[in-house]
């Protein structure tokens, strides 16, 4: 929401690579462990910088390429310092504790500042895990709402790039037509994927929780400037459930739940069309008057 020779984590051709993938590119450093260097993509430009789901997808992008990683992610948190502008930046992904069966990650974007010197506009923590065959349950059921099919997308034109990016069905919540201070209520439900359509990973599944415009834009009906401080996506699928999902729809769940003293926050959940219950996310936004 907020203001590559390696391989990417979905395998497709050079020549029919898609955008994420393109957007996701990172090239490992050869002195350095961890470090990659990466460039920002003009398909995922939000208003001032980059998409905040796209941001967050490279980040997990440069832990799953990192030569230690153990198991596959379970959450990350970013912290958006600043925004990237656009041009070169350089990742690094440090695993600062390997235990059985978890990985705890920190990590960190740079760019060069106005003085040539490097500046970092994003932090963020990660754990990933090995997954093991459990008791399991969902303690809260996707709701009933229309299929997607039901459900007009949104046209795309919408100012910002990156929003061309994905096809989006809103089912309830969907922006506001009037900016008349009129909201009474932030939550959101739509059906969403990737466009052009492309199999579902972890990375895509990091930057789909953040596809949300600001609660305070529906909660007020006020067109007031926002955007995303920290958010932390937590991962329940395993690699197999989101290959079983492809290129199917998501439905994405958001709502605000406090409003207060130019902040608030978001709670995010995003199951599959067979009601599997893939992530969850949280996150705490700026907002100003």
């Amino acid at each position: 929401m907020t203001s590559s020779s390696s391989t990417s984590s979905s395998s497709s051709s050079s020549s029919a690579r898609h955008p994420l993938d393109e957007a996701l590119q990172l090239t490992a450093s050869s002195t350095a462990t961890g470090q990659y260097e990466g460039q920002t993509h003009p398909g995922y430009w939000n208003m001032v910088g980059p998409f905040g789901g796209i941001t967050a997808a490279t980040l997990l992008q440069a832990i799953l390429q990192h030569p230690d990683r153990l198991g596959d992610p379970l959450s990350l948190t970013v912290n958006y310092a600043g925004a990237l502008t656009a041009g070169a930046f350089t990742v690094q992904a440090t695993p600062v504790r390997t235990n059985r069966s978890t990985q705890h990650w920190t990590l960190s974007i740079l760019q060069a500042g106005d003085d040539g010197a490097q500046v970092v506009t994003t932090t963020a923590t990660a754990v990933t895990a090995v997954r093991r065959e459990t008791w399991s349950v969902g303690d809260v059921p996707m709701p009933e709402v229309p299929t997607p099919s039901a459900q007009p997308a949104i046209p795309p034109g919408f100012g910002v790039e990156w929003l061309n990016r994905y096809e989006m069905r809103p089912v309830t919540g969907a922006i506001p037509r009037e900016w008349d201070g009129s909201g009474d209520h932030s939550l959101t439900q739509l059906w969403m994927r990737d466009a052009p359509t492309r199999p579902l990973d972890f990375v895509a599944l990091a930057a789909l929780a953040d596809v949300f415009f600001p609660r305070v834009w529906l909660r007020r009906a006020r067109h007031v400037p926002a955007g995303t401080v920290s958010i932390t996506v937590y991962f329940h699928a395993s690699a197999a459930q989101l290959q079983a999902t492809g290129t199917g729809y998501l439905l994405g769940q958001a709502r605000g739940q406090e409003f207060r003293n130019g902040f608030f926050d978001q709670t995010v959940q995003l199951w599959n069309e067979a009601g599997t219950m893939l992530a969850t996310s949280h996150q705490i936004v700026y907002y100003k008057e």
